[in-house]
Order: structure tokens, then sequence, then C-alpha cells
């Protein structure tokens, strides 16, 4: 199967469109000249809209994680306390980003199960500088209640850390009214850029408690941007990645030709229409819900059947040209999941719940096919 012919149906890396590869292909540029400042000026302003709002927002080279560790590290010194949300792998790795620069006061739930807001603050009255959250835990394909956690920490007067990596630019965020302080996402989800940059908005508030820090990262130092970003001609501290930020401008300009809430409308449709089929097809979804948390919009992740291993529908699925994931560590044969963020479009949900019924039939889960189809179907068509 030749690679061009591939379809990624993995919570990322995205489809990148061609007009996206092409941008890539640009001369080099002086990073530190007009252009550039053109460039990254255009980024932050559609970003500004992406996230929903008013505050600073930097592009720094490096994956999500490093936008991850950029607003632990800019936060927490070695005595301070972050209470840390954990019910999937990367709630995990805030965790860990964590305990190399402060305390950590972790709220635990398994894999895909709600957290008990009472714990939240109860965690939260004991003390804390930062709560860290991430709002699309992919590894689970659940999406945590931000609003409701977010007035907790405001409550209780703690900086409120989002991981929106996978739902920035895919789903409902709302930033500036959930009072998330320090919000990142990375280029490859819902932007549908390649692999490599991470974008983090910064509140007055957070760059506030960066003055009383004693120790700062230095490649990652949140305050060097926006010293940077602060100039007559918009810089990065560093040097940035340029072929990647061109990607990034040209990603940008085609959800700002989509529109913010049609790209969100697309994005809720589509993780609606898998769930449908899942529905139809006896496939039970993975996620405990209880309260405000709501199934991923942007993975769907699956019990695999009685009798058949998630990480054997996936090769089955690679085999057919569609690249589809398992599940991680404890969960490794146990989940299948089906990410459809950024340019997936209804064509590639149809297509990939077409392969998956002829695997699932040969596999002997199923008897007949068609039946998922006709609901996504249904589902999606609401689109039209």
């Amino acid at each position: 199967m030749e690679l061009e012919d591939t379809l990624l149906m993995m919570p990322g890396p995205v489809p990148v469109a061609p007009r996206v590869l092409r941008a890539m292909s640009k001369p080099m540029i002086n990073h530190r000249g007009s252009e550039f400042a053109a460039m990254y000026d255009d980024c932050r302003e559609i970003m500004a809209d992406v996230f929903k709002t008013k505050n600073d927002i930097f592009v720094i080279s490096g994956s999500g994680s490093a936008g991850m560790e950029a607003a632990v590290g800019c936060t927490l010194g070695s005595q301070d306390t972050a209470v840390t949300l954990e019910n999937g792998k990367f709630g995990e790795r805030f965790k860990s980003i964590a305990s190399r620069y402060g305390k950590v006061n972790p709220v635990k739930a398994e894999w895909g199960h709600s957290f008990d807001l009472d714990e939240v603050e109860r965690k939260l009255e004991e003390g804390a500088k930062i709560l860290t959250l991430v709002h699309n835990e992919t590894s689970a394909g659940i999406l945590n209640p931000a609003k409701e956690i977010g007035k907790l920490t405001k409550k209780h007067d703690a900086l409120f850390i989002m991981d929106g990596i996978t739902s920035i630019g895919g789903d409902d965020v709302r930033i500036d009214e959930w009072g998330v302080d320090i919000a990142v996402t990375g280029s490859q989800k819902c932007i549908a850029a390649p692999p490599g940059l991470a974008m983090v908005s910064v509140s007055e508030r957070a760059f506030e408690v960066m003055k009383g820090m004693d120790r700062m990262p230095y490649y990652l130092d949140l305050k060097a941007y926006k010293k940077s970003a602060d100039k007559e001609s918009t810089q990065t501290p560093y040097t940035p990645a340029v072929s990647l930020f061109f990607a990034l401008q040209e990603s940008l300009h085609i959800v700002k030709e989509e529109g913010m809430d049609a790209r969100i409308k697309r994005h809720t449709t589509e993780g609606a229409a898998v769930r449908a089929a899942m529905s139809a097809l006896g496939i039970e979804m993975f996620p405990q819900l209880k309260g405000e948390t709501r199934y991923s919009n942007t993975v769907s992740a699956m019990k695999a059947p009685e009798g058949v291993s998630g990480d054997d529908i996936k090769k089955d699925m690679k085999k057919r040209g569609i690249i589809i994931a398992g599940g991680q560590d404890q969960l490794s044969g146990k989940i299948f999941r089906i990410g459809n963020m950024g340019n997936v479009m209804p064509k590639d949900i149809m297509l990939t719940l077409q392969q998956l019924e002829v695997v699932l039939m040969k596999r002997g889960v199923i008897s007949e096919l068609g039946t998922g189809l006709e609901a996504a179907s249904e589902v999606l068509d609401t689109l039209l």
C-alpha cells in the first residue's frame, strides 16, 4: 500500500492538505525580518479566534509536550504544589512534568472514568499554585469538564493550565470564558498541520505569577516568547522551524475559510456519527461518563469485542489502507480508537466504517454489513 493512499484516522498526526504541503516548500526567509513577522502576526490573529481568547498567543518550535512543559515550568517552583488531574495517558504526563518542577497532589480516576469534582475541590483546598487538566483525553476518548473545573480553580485562586492539544481547533473551547490561564495545543491535531509546533495562550495573571519565579526554563521561557513577540518586528526568541510556520499559516487559513462554528459542528457531528455506528453494531464505547463529562468529539474509543483484540482490529484496518489506533499502556489490546481531527471529512468517516464492518464480519463479530453505515449516514446527513 502506497503511503499516499493511506488514510490516517488516528488521534494525530492527521491528514495534511496538499496546499499545506506545498506551503512547506517555500524558500527560506529571514526569521528576524518583516516577512516572518507578518506571517507570525497573521497566525496569532487567527489563533485568537480559534482559542477564543484575548490573551497573548505564542508558537514554540516543539511538540505539544513542549507547550505543556513551558506552562508548568514557568509557573511551578520547587516548593509549590500542582493539583494534577489524571484519567488517561496525558493526564499522567502532566503529573510527570509537574513532579520535575515542584510538588504534586494528584486527583486520579481510572482511565476513561469521570473525575469526582468534590475531590478536585478538596485537593485545591489543601493549597495549590496551579491545576493541570487534559481537556480531551485521547488515550481514553473522554472529554473532561473544563468549564466546571475552571470555576473551582478560580474559586481557590490557582492558575488553570489546560492541555487543549486535541480539542482546540475542533471542539467548542472557550479559553477566556472558562478562565484558562495557560492553554496549549499542537499543530498536528485539529489544526491539521504537520507535527512540530506548540501553540500556547497565556493570561496576564499567569505572567504576574511568572514574575515571582526564582527559576525558569531556558528554551521554554514564556516571558522570553512574550518579549520577542512584543518587539516592533514580531519574532520568536530562538530560531523557529520556518517551514512549519509556513504550514501552520496555510492550515490556519483553511480553518478561517471554513469558519470555527462550521469546523466545530463538523467535528462534533463526525464524532456522533462514529458513536451511532458503534451503537448499531453492538460495540460498546470505552469511557464511563457521569456529571458534565462527555465523549470526545475528536477521537472515539471503543472496547474491543469479546474474543477479538483491539490490536488485531488495528492491524486488519492497516492492511486495508486505514490507520486507526489501539490502546496505550494497560489498555493495549483492550480498546481501539478512531480519530476524526483536522480535515477529516464525512466521506472519510464512511469509508473507515465500511472497512471496519468488513473487518468485524470477517472476525465473526457481526453477521451482516451496512447497519453501522446506515446509522452514521443519518447523523452525517445533517451536515449536508
